[in-house]
């Protein structure tokens, strides 16, 4: 899918906010060795007034793939400065010419060090096994858990946990049965998310790898099935923000508040699709332990990033270190000798070459935030982006029915340890006696995974927990993703240390959901409303927290060397001649003068044309595309698939739209739950074109997978707004919601408020405009009717790899005939 100059609707697993173009594909098993995954040029995306920028060819992917292993030591060169994020992608690129260094915008192919799937792993078994794959290409880079619907015990489910079991089994990759633990846990307490290695997953909290200095991201299930045939996979690397901690986290304040802050205090999107970076100096980064690093790397979800990562330093060796030294006495004691990920061996070779990123790093984005400054937070009621200081939230009484101490974000030994801390306390005076919780309140906890609850029982935390009244569930999801025993009820009220809270997430539409750290949730729990433990003091003199835009330090207390400030004057001109290039290739401009063409495959369409069709909301999410009930239906039709899509948002769409048009929709199109028939749908309607301000990154990543083209043009949505609303759109929550049954979408983020104009007139709308996208000279031409303005845009390249995949209808059926040419 080509977006507003490129193939990939936003960043990275392809969003809609850059200005580059989509990967190509050419993915083989071990037995094809001449087919390989070919990136390709990569011009500049014309969103706002940014120019085309033009990368690249692989050439060396066109070559023998024993050239295509992994850059397992390569480091930057003292000419080029690179992001920590950027220098691990470097290590897992496939194919990249000699001297080639990778930046943010590229689109490369990757080979991560691991893949995880979870209850999703048997819908990635039917793909891999649809593409005609029969044997996973690299068994040690795959890892199976089951986590997610560890409470049900009916026939269907059990049926399909024995069916990942056997797989697994017969394929001998790593596997772990359900109780064992949530996935993200596992990848991190054994070591398969490794600081300084690239990790996927299919689920959106695979960030959580970042906060032990693995750079983890999410997957579709397309493409862990890609991963699982050939080892490999494509990226978009975002754009990286650089988030500075100054301070220390002061007493009683705790990772968990530090993300529920930055979620409620950096609002307004900016880091959506983002690759984030924490660091600070050493004093600041010492305050935050690995845990309260998981915590906050594993929500950069919520955040909106794709990636939270924090750099490789003392706190985290002294970590491993730990983890290494625990492993050989496990070993010792075991008769058999267990094979664990960590060793001191391994350690020694980790750090003595660690990667750091280089002083002259460019970033997107600088943000600071003054721990010093922070207090517990929380956040809802039913939105992330709603926190609160809980010293603010307490006083309005909040009275809660239920308590949860689950999920991946915090339920781990020490937040268990936190948690029986409060009761403890309380206990003293109670002459000893651990008090139960409020009358009316229901307490749930269940631990990240059997190793954590082990910790937890050996130091008594686990046993002060259920004296208290709490009930105790295996280790699993959960009550998180609404599955299981405790949910919410209509009219319920919740505080819970996971990680979500929209509405519906933890059980009905109707109740309300908080979040905060696990001394809050027990506090809570204890007394029946909203409330702390009482171990935090504001300090005196406090006047707020202190955030906001660069890295938080004054120019007057900077020490900067020479080579810095060389390096900071060498950015300031390129600043200038990116500006200049704006003003003289602005997006206003048509193609001029000599031309990059692309290259058009013989019998693809050169051009493409129709009117346009136009549905005016911004956030408009996949259960609008594509109605959930049908979502796990497997025998819905072509046509019926035509009938319904986009009916959640506008039932009238199907009669409005006919085959041939071309939908333009607002700005993040497509965001919500990871389903592939919202691209599919589409196709079935016969519309062979989206056009949009920008577009949801799994959306976009399912485009592409599909054969469904896109383009970002958000000048023609301005335009179509000018023209028939008459007016900016403001966010409007529609009843558009993710149906409970969908059991393989849980993972993703909730469905975004809908944004419609304060003066709609029409949801869709046929405008008698007319666009033409001619591919070979990546430009857009739009008649705004019969007899009005007539305008071009530059917009992203379509290169010829990714032309094969959408001739070939999509990236399953390019990889089974590439196995197919194979045999």
């Amino acid at each position: 899918m080509v977006t507003g100059s490129a193939c990939l609707h936003r960043q990275s697993l392809g969003i809609c906010l850059r200005r580059r173009l989509a990967p190509s594909w050419n993915l083989c098993t071990r037995s094809c060795p001449t087919a390989h995954w070919k990136p390709p040029l990569q011009p500049g995306r014309s969103f706002a007034s940014h120019a085309p920028r033009h990368q690249d060819v692989f050439h060396s992917q066109l070559e023998d793939l024993s050239s295509a292993a992994i850059l397992s030591s390569l480091k930057s060169s003292p000419s080029v400065s690179q992001t920590l994020t950027e220098k691990i992608v470097q290590r897992h690129c496939v194919g990249l010419p000699k001297g080639k260094f990778v930046k943010s915008g590229d689109y490369v192919t990757l080979s991560p060090y691991k893949c995880m799937t979870h209850d999703n792993s048997w819908p990635v078994v039917t793909k891999f096994l649809s593409i005609g794959a029969s044997e996973i290409h690299n068994k040690n880079q795959i890892v199976m858990t089951l986590d997610h619907d560890v409470q049900n015990k009916n026939e269907t489910n059990l049926k399909k946990y024995q069916q990942i079991e056997e797989f697994a089994k017969q394929q001998g990759v790593a596997f772990y049965p359900a109780g064992r633990g949530i996935g993200h846990q596992i990848m991190v307490e054994e070591g398969y998310a490794w600081p300084g290695t690239l990790a996927v997953a299919s689920d959106s909290h695979s960030n959580m790898y970042g906060g032990v200095g693995c750079l983890g991201t999410a997957v579709v299930r397309t493409d862990a099935a890609s991963i699982w045939a050939t080892s490999k996979t494509w990226w978009q690397i975002p754009p990286i923000c650089k988030v500075t901690f100054t301070g220390t986290l002061p007493k009683g304040v705790t990772g968990k508040d530090v993300i529920v802050a930055l979620c409620g205090l950096f609002s307004n999107d900016e880091v959506l699709n983002h690759a984030i970076e924490f660091i600070g100096s050493e004093e600041s980064m010492s305050s935050l332990k690995v845990d309260d690093r998981l915590a906050i790397a594993n929500m950069t979800t919520e955040w909106g990033a794709l990636t939270g990562l924090f750099p490789i330093d003392e706190t985290l060796q002294r970590w491993l270190r730990y983890k290494a030294t625990v492993a050989a006495l496990n070993q010792e004691s075991s008769e058999n000798g267990t094979c664990s990920q960590f060793s001191h061996q391994r350690l020694d070779e980790l750090f003595a070459n660690q990667l750091s990123a280089d002083s002259g790093a460019k970033y997107s984005k600088y943000l600071h935030l003054n721990l010093s400054t922070l207090s517990p937070y929380v956040s809802g009621p039913n939105s992330v982006k709603v926190a609160t200081p809980l010293q603010e939230l307490a006083a309005d009484n909040i009275q809660i029915d239920k308590a949860y101490l689950v999920s991946c974000t915090n339920s781990r030994a020490s937040d268990l340890a936190a948690a029986a801390k409060v009761f403890k306390e309380a206990a003293e005076e109670n002459n000893g006696i651990v008090p139960t919780i409020a009358e009316r309140v229901g307490f749930y906890i269940a631990a990240a995974s059997a190793p954590e609850q082990e910790a937890a029982e050996a130091s008594g935390d686990w046993q002060t927990l259920l004296e208290a009244g709490a009930q105790p569930l295996p280790a699993g999801c959960g009550p998180c993703i609404g599955l299981g025993t405790g949910l919410l009820e209509p009219g319920e009220v919740g505080i819970s240390a996971s990680n979500r809270n929209f509405k519906g997430r933890m059980g009905s539409k109707e109740a309300k959901a908080y979040l905060a750290s696990p001394e809050v949730v027990a506090a809570s729990a204890l007394h029946g409303w909203i409330t702390g433990p009482g171990w935090y003091d504001q300090p005196e003199g406090w006047a707020g927290v202190i955030r906001g835009d660069g890295d938080g330090i004054r120019e007057e207390d900077r020490m900067i060397t020479a080579e810095q400030a060389l390096e900071k004057v060498i950015g300031q001109l390129d600043n200038l001649v990116e500006d200049s290039e704006k003003g003289i290739h602005g997006i206003e401009n048509t193609v001029s003068g000599t031309e990059n063409l692309t290259e058009v495959l013989p019998g693809f369409p050169e051009r493409l044309e129709g009117e346009i069709v136009f549905c005016d909301a911004d956030n408009i999410n996949t259960d609008g595309i594509y109605p959930g009930k049908y979502t796990y239906q497997d025998n819905v039709t072509p046509e019926k698939m035509a009938e319904v899509v986009m009916s959640n948002y506008d039932e009238a769409f199907a009669s409005i739209a006919r085959e041939g048009d071309i939908l333009v929709a607002g700005f993040n199109f497509g965001c919500g739950s990871s389903r592939e028939q919202a691209a599919t749908a589409i196709l079935a309607k016969k519309i062979p074109l989206v056009v949009a301000g920008s577009f949801g990154n799994i959306f976009s990543r399912n485009s592409i997978n599909n054969a469904l083209m896109g383009v970002e043009v958000p000048k023609l949505v301005q335009r179509l707004r000018e023209s028939f609303s008459g007016a900016e759109p403001q966010g409007s929550q529609q009843n558009v919601t993710e149906p409970s049954q969908n059991r393989e979408s849980l993972d993703s983020p909730p469905p975004a408020p809908q944004s419609v104009p304060q003066q709609e007139k029409l949801l869709t709308r046929r405008t008698g405009w007319k666009l033409v996208w001619d591919v070979r000279r990546s430009k857009v031409d739009v008649q705004e009717g019969e007899n009005g303005a007539k305008w071009s845009q530059k917009v992203g390249e379509l290169p010829p790899n990714v032309q094969e995949i959408i001739a070939r209808g999509g990236l399953e059926k390019w990889v089974k005939k590439e196995i197919e040419g194979s045999k």
